[in-house]
Order: C-alpha cells, then structure tokens, then sequence
C-alpha cells in the first residue's frame, strides 16, 4: 500500500510548499528518512538508484484524521511503474495490450525495417556512387579548365609572332563549346546517380517520415491520457496545460516527476496535501549537480506548468525568492561617466517580472532623468557585491569592451559548505550550458558548453567554513556557483546556495573588488567592498 501512516508530535505547517524554493518541513524530514531505510533495505534496484534517482515525499491528512505519507520516484524503476510501496503513475503506459504498446509495436516494426535497409547498405551504395560521379565530374572540369587556360596562353604567345589569328579564334571557340558539352554530359551523369539514390533510399525515407508521424501521434496520445488533478477537483490533460502555458507541446517526460505524481495520488484519493519535499539517491550525472540525500527543488522545464495547475485550491507558501531585499543600494563612486554600486544580496541587477527593486531600477529613480543606467555587467540577485554602471551610451560600449577583452580584474569571496579543502589554491576549466528542461540552472558540458575559466584560492576559515577568493576568467551564468559545487572543481557548493547546494540565511558569495580602466580618461581604477561574512 502507498499510503503510510506517520506517527509524530510534530504540528504541520499553515501553508503548502512552494515547490520550487522551499526548505524541507520537519514531517518532511521525518517521511523521507522512513523512505530512506526502506531504500536501503530494497535490492531490487539497488544498482539502478546507485547511479542517481530522485525520490519524493509528500505528507497528507488523511479524510479521517491522522497523517501518513506517500512516497515517489521520478520516472521509471526497474522498467516499472508499480513498486506497491510507491504511488502509481499518473498514466502507466507500461502495461501490456493497451494502446501503447500496439502503436510502439507498430513503431518497432518500422525500425527493424530500417535496420534491415541500412544492413543491405543498398542506400549507403548509391549514395556513396553519386558522391563519387560528382567528385569525378569536378575533377574533370577542373583539369580541363586548367588545359584551357595553358591553351590561352599559348595562343597570346602565338600573336605576339603573327600566326594566323582567325585560326587561333575557332580553337578558343571550340574549347569553349566543349566545356559546355562536358558540363552537360556530367550533369546529366550527377542526375541519374541521383535518381538511383533517391530510388535506393525511397523506402526508408518514406519509413523515416511515417515513424515521425506515428510517435508523434502516439505522444500526443500519451500526454493526452495525463489529466491532471488540482485540489478544486479541476482536471486538464499535459496537452492543454503546455499549450497554454508555454504555447507548446509538453517535454518528453511530462507528468513523471515525483511533484505530479503525488499530488495527483493524494487528489484521487482525497487525501489533504501539507507538504513535500524531494531528495537525491546515489551518485551525481556527470553534467548536473545532485548530492546524494540532498534536498531539491522540483524541474521548471517539466513540473512548473504542470504545478501551476495542480496547485490551484491549496493555501501555497509564497516564492521566498521574491521577496524584496532589505539593504539600501550603496554607491562607493560616481561621476558623470560612471557609478559603482555595491548591490546588497537579494537586490536584482536589472528588472525582472516582478516589481521587485533593481540597481538599475534605483538608480533610474535616483537620477531622476539626469543620467540613464546602463547596466555594464550583471550579478546574481542572491549575490551581493560591486557592480558597474555606465552612464550614457558610449561609457557602457568602452567598459563592456574591457569586460569582453578579459581586461577587468574582478575578485569574489565565499563561504564553502565544507570546514577543509584539499588544495591551497588553483585552476578550474569547466564549460557550461542552460539547462532548457529547469532553467535557470547551468550544467557541465564538454562539448555544448561555453568555456568557463574561474582561478581561486584558499582563505582560511570562518564559522566553520572554508573561506575563498574567486577570481573568474569568464562571466558565465553562475560560473563560481557551479565551479565551486562540481566534483571536478572545488567539489564543495557555496553556503547558501540553494540551486546547487543546500539553503542558508542568505547566499554566501560577495563580489568584493574591481579593477579597469576609466571610460573616459583610461586611468587605472580599483574599486573595494570588503564582505560582511
């Protein structure tokens, strides 16, 4: 049975979770050490959570008083979708003679067909026939284009002599006329090759187009068989939630992630949802940054659309992320081509969705019509720190072309969520892309990535913590975020950092010193806000 009772003293809170920022509620914690040993327990797939699985739990009253939990996986597990101790998918489309698994039957039929075309390698052979007469036609061209250009210059070299020039006229002609003749002939020789090609792979281009058509039907049909719950008893399938939210169809994957399937579970049921919480199982990806038993927020590429819906009719804890910042904006210099502000955390650098204050939106108010704000650079809005700001048009483009030219010393500090390093100081070189599924998240990339490029070093300790210096080659989104939390970089995630690490009071990262030149004058100028932690 999925649901189990949970026996604790513990109240529940007032409020649901807010699903995509969120610290795990005590009952929570509680609910999820339970799942916890269970895992452990189990060895059926153990080998298959040890390479990384996330896990949920979701705490509920139940309709006649008293609380229990239900617990969740992402995805599939052990090429199944029905662990009694887990709750069952929203859709199982793994069970045997529905439709599914007729249309995929279909679709298999069509890639065996085409592994037996591409085996024949009738295809690839025409293919590789036309390649090989077009080759041959260009190189023929070529050498006879080169037999006429010696043919001129023999014949320049003739009239200098006095030969009979009406002579020399008809062998140019006719050269020329030849050149046509050849042209003609290879094209002619290129288009049945071609033809052959197109014949040879006629089949599996059609099979091509038909398994498109069909998977694309058949995941239509998938997502349309997802119709989601919300605690006003309101459903809306995946097609019709994407289509509204992101004007779209859903991504692969839709509807599987632990957040929906618990709370859909929880509705059928008439179970009360008080809170979730997601955690980690096993070894981190190579490109993502999951910590084995950490806490997690759920994916915005697939989950935020679906949970919009199914959160209607809950009492939701508001996003802690859009909460304002309670620091002034601190203006270290200004003159007429210039400002530097020191951006307190939690205070964004330019104006997001919301109403929420900016350093550019500040200064704006500020200057009151004097002077434009032209953000040169950007931090994150849980980092504080120096941030230059031009003050017309042609100050932003001489200082972004310092910042572009790598000619801008910058230097951060940050707390580690670890006491020790093992190293004293050195390099790290650790590409990096958006990831589209859960932005604004950044993932390891070598070969998709932009480089990355962050030097650091070891500042001591304080309150526990390692204490170090960043000093970013590149700019990157959350460049000193990522190098700090990823295996291959310091291995330790910055204090406070709730997206790559764990939450804390705030995000212990503080761009501490600037230096560049003046857009104006060119002198050297160095700018420092020493950090509060």
């Amino acid at each position: 049975m999925f649901f189990h009772p949970l026996h604790s003293t513990i109240a529940p809170p007032q409020r649901f979770t807010f699903p995509f920022c969120y610290e795990p509620h005590p009952l929570c914690l509680q609910a999820a050490a339970e799942v916890q040993r269970y895992i452990a327990a189990e060895g059926s797939w153990r080998e298959e959570i040890s390479r990384g699985k996330m896990f949920g739990v979701l705490v509920v009253g139940a309709p006649g008083g008293g609380l229990g939990y239900l617990a969740a996986y992402s995805g599939q597990l052990g090429g199944r979708n029905d662990w009694p101790f887990f709750v069952p998918a929203v859709f199982d489309i793994l069970q045997p003679g529905g439709h599914f698994k007729e249309k995929e039957a279909e679709i298999s039929a069509i890639n065996a067909r085409l592994k037996e075309l591409e085996a024949s390698g009738d295809e690839a052979e025409a293919q590789r026939r036309l390649d090989e007469t077009r080759r041959a036609c260009e190189a023929e061209e070529a050498d006879y284009k080169v037999a006429m250009a010696e043919a001129k210059r023999q014949r320049d070299a003739l009239r200098a002599t006095g030969a009979d020039e009406a002579a020399l006229t008809r062998q140019s002609q006719y050269m020329k006329a030849e050149l046509r003749r050849m042209k003609r002939r290879h094209a002619e020789a290129i288009s049945k090759a071609g033809r052959e090609a197109t014949e040879a792979g006629r089949e599996a281009a059609g099979l091509r187009a038909e398994r498109r058509v069909r998977s694309d039907e058949l995941q239509a049909w998938i997502f349309a068989q997802f119709r989601m719950l919300n605690a006003k008893g309101q459903r809306r399938d995946l097609n019709d939630i994407f289509r509204a939210e992101t004007g779209g169809a859903p991504p692969s994957g839709a509807g599987e992630c632990c957040a929906p399937k618990l709370l859909q579970c929880a509705y059928e049921y008439g179970l009360r949802p008080l809170c979730m919480a997601e955690f980690w199982w096993g070894e981190s990806p190579k490109t993502e940054l999951r910590r084995h038993l950490h806490y997690y927020p759920a994916c915005r590429g697939k989950c935020l659309p679906i949970l919009r819906h199914m959160l209607q009719g809950l009492d939701v804890d508001p996003d802690p992320l859009q909460r304002d910042d309670d620091g002034r904006l601190e203006i270290i210099y200004e003159d007429r081509w210039m400002a530097v502000a020191n951006k307190p955390a939690g205070m964004l650098s330019v104006p997001g969705r919301t109403e929420r204050r900016s350093v550019e939106s500040v200064l704006r108010a500020q200057w009151g019509g004097e002077a434009e704000p032209f953000m040169v650079h950007r931090l994150d809005m849980d980092t504080s720190g120096l941030l230059i700001v031009a003050k017309s048009e042609e100050a932003h483009r001489l200082l972004r072309a310092q910042f572009e030219g790598r000619k801008v010393k910058k230097r951060y500090v940050a707390l580690l969520d670890t006491p020790h390093l093992a190293a004293c100081e050195g390099r790290i070189c650790l590409p990096l892309r958006p990831d589209p599924m859960d932005r604004p998240r950044q993932v390891v990339d070598s070969v998709a990535g932009r480089e990355a490029i962050t030097y650091w070093r070891a500042a001591g300790q304080r309150s526990g913590h390692a204490r170090v210096e960043l000093h970013p080659l590149t700019g990157r989104t959350h460049q000193l975020r990522v190098h700090c939390a990823h295996p291959e970089g310091l291995g330790a995630p910055i204090l406070g950092d709730a997206l790559y690490g764990r939450r804390a009071d705030r995000l212990y990262l503080h761009a501490e010193s600037i230096e560049l030149c003046h857009p104006a004058t060119g002198r050297p100028l160095s700018f420092k806000a020493e950090a509060e932690f």
